[in-house]
């Protein structure tokens, strides 16, 4: 019977690690965007004073600003999973599916570093 792997070697943990570090950075300077993008909407303009139809871009204003706390919180959770990714890496519990218990593949996991189940486990949903 062949010998089936059941964890990632160190150095490919090693890769995955590197490759999170740069998703964590970049995801948090995207927060950073969208966080100033709803709370710094003090506009400093004379759009105030102008008697233009202030309603209609009021209503689009606040429909944004909604928009982008929703993005916001989804990037939130985007890196809390992969700091979760993180722990797993020290634990060397990483890229083993919760469901099988098997390894996922590691071109899935280049692609959603966060994954915790394989492809298999995925479609049984």
């Amino acid at each position: 019977m062949p010998d089936v792997k059941v964890k990632y070697s160190d150095e490919d943990l090693q890769e995955f690690k590197e490759i999170i570090d740069k998703k964590i950075a970049r995801a948090q300077e995207d927060l950073a965007l969208l966080e100033a993008s709803y709370k710094n909407d003090a506009n400093n303009g004379t759009d105030d004073t102008s008697p233009s139809f202030k309603s209609f871009d009021e209503g689009s204003e606040v429909m944004s600003k909604e928009a982008n706390v929703q993005l916001a919180i989804r990037q939130e959770k985007f890196i809390r999973d992969l700091k979760n990714a993180l722990l797993r890496i020290e634990n060397k519990t990483y890229g083993v599916c919760r469901v099988t218990r098997k390894l996922i593949q590691k071109e899935r996991l280049k692609l959603v570093p966060h994954a915790t189940l394989s492809i298999e486990a995925k479609r049984k949903q």
